[in-house]
């Protein structure tokens, strides 16, 4: 039980990285506030959670309100009474369009969310780490900071501000004992990614199986992980085995892109 006695809030609560984030957490001891926008998916999770003998709270979050953002800390606070790990899940997508055709306003709207919404959160989170002594925050970033891609320009460089942000962070939180670690995952294997290969093969006139085939040959492990097993290194960084470990960008993607 590696996190026994922890507590943590994670955003972006969903069918996939946030779930499997939660339920990895409260299988290694930890309490949970759950949120994001949509309180049914909160609340499915939380049942999952309570399930295995931990506690879930779930919460309505938008990371781009700061009295949102507070309301989840406070509420972590005062229901489990302390906050000891922030798991930054909460994104949005970008707009997949060329960039000579895009409205940047669209940009604004993925920065938004992902560098300004996160660190909103982050701030929420930042006092009471900082009266405890100690805290972990967690940044879920993405292979696509450096492994840049055509019409994905607003996704990348918002999360590449973000994993700026995040050595930042852990430079003027370090003193506090607050360690601040961005993960970076590759293509998640789940419900999105196949159904993206899904559009991929109808418009190439393959199989699914054979996008797959083709994605996986271009990694190490000649597969493409499930968000169940990412989770994992959010583990890592919420416990004690990464106890030395600040500033830092994971990259865990079956060794899609080696950096």
């Amino acid at each position: 039980m590696l996190l026994e006695g922890r507590t943590a809030i994670v955003s972006g609560i969903g069918p996939g990285m946030g779930r499997d984030i939660s339920l990895a957490l409260a299988e290694q001891g930890a309490d949970l506030v759950l949120g994001a926008r949509t309180i049914g998916k909160c609340e499915a999770v939380a049942a999952e959670v309570e399930a295995l003998g931990r506690r879930a709270i779930p919460v309505e979050l938008d990371i781009t309100d700061p009295a949102s953002c507070e309301a989840a800390a406070r509420t972590c606070l005062d229901e489990l009474g302390s906050i000891g790990v922030l798991v930054n899940n909460a994104y949005h997508g970008g707009t997949n369009q060329a960039f000579a055709d895009d409205d940047l306003d669209e940009w604004r709207a993925t920065f938004e969310v992902n560098t300004f919404g996160t660190l909103g959160m982050t701030q929420a989170v930042v006092p009471a780490m900082k009266e405890a002594g100690e805290g972990r925050i967690i940044m879920i970033n993405t292979m696509s900071t450096v492994r840049i891609a055509e019409h994905y320009g607003a996704y990348a460089a918002s999360k590449n501000a973000l994993a700026a942000a995040t050595k930042t962070l852990a430079v003027e939180l370090g003193p506090f004992g607050i360690r601040v670690n961005g993960i970076h995952p590759g293509y998640i294997w789940g419900g999105p990614v196949e159904f993206y290969f899904e559009y991929l093969a109808k418009e190439r006139g393959i199989t699914p199986q054979d996008v797959y085939d083709e994605v996986a040959s271009e990694t190490c492990l000649k597969y493409l992980p499930h968000s169940s097993e990412i989770a994992g290194s959010v583990v890592f960084f919420a416990s004690d085995l990464s106890k030395p470990v600040t500033g830092q960008a994971l990259h865990v993607n079956a060794g899609h892109f080696l950096v």
